[in-house]
């Protein structure tokens, strides 16, 4: 990104970007209190950090795990962007998501920021997950069998950044793209789950002769030979 101006953007948006630590851009603040020992059926909407490895987002807008919410527990107030404390590798730590309702528990090892009205959290998110930001924050990742992330480290890091307008335009265009993605991920499964099925159909179960789904044209035994 040569003079902070980068070399696709939407048309109309002409000014070089801003260069600032995340420090003065936002607040920070650490989930504490709950492990996946403490989810139920019933209670508070909770985020724990391996849900930013299991089924990670851009945008967290619905959340199904839950739990009983507990004294001095730290609750998101919309537009929250969270980051792992701690993971198996420097790479996957490096990813931020953003808590878009509000009352969600932020459960623990989860780095907690709050953008100040200067940066679009979902912006700021992709940013801190992708491309050179996303390299230098793993590159902050400390540890061996288990890698850490602290707010410390998200301090330092320097954030590039446009007008809000740029920055609103560029983070609904990738939501539309995770949209895109999680529909055609959702077929995919079914016709993973439609092969399957068929694969156990469309043969002969052992000792007959005849599969229980086949073309209607079809209608005499299966041979066998060796």
């Amino acid at each position: 990104m040569a003079d902070n101006v980068p070399k696709i953007r939407f048309p109309g948006f002409t000014e070089p970007w801003e260069q600032r630590k995340l420090g003065e851009m936002a607040s920070f603040a650490k989930g504490n209190g709950y492990t996946k020992a403490d989810l139920s059926t019933e209670g508070k909407p909770i985020i724990l950090y391996g849900r930013l490895y299991t089924d990670y987002e851009t945008v967290f807008s619905s959340i199904d795990t839950r739990s009983g919410q507990k004294p001095g527990s730290l609750l998101s107030k919309g537009g929250e962007v969270v980051v792992p404390a701690s993971g198996e590798t420097a790479d996957e730590i490096a990813r931020a998501s953003v808590v878009m309702p509000d009352g969600i528990i932020l459960g623990g090892d989860l780095n907690v920021i709050t953008p100040n009205q200067a940066i679009n959290p979902v912006f700021l998110a992709i940013e801190l997950s992708s491309g050179n930001l996303h390299k230098v924050l793993a590159s902050k990742a400390q540890g061996k069998s288990v890698v850490h992330l602290h707010n410390s480290d998200l301090q330092t890091l320097d954030v590039v950044f446009p007008s809000l307008d740029e920055q609103s335009q560029i983070g609904l265009c990738f939501e539309e793209f995770d949209a895109l993605i999680t529909l055609h991920q959702r077929k995919l499964d079914d016709l993973k789950k439609l092969k399957s099925g068929l694969l156990q159909k469309m043969f002969p179960k052992a000792g007959e002769t005849v599969p229980e789904v086949r073309f209607p044209e079809f209608t005499g035994d299966w041979e066998q030979r060796k």
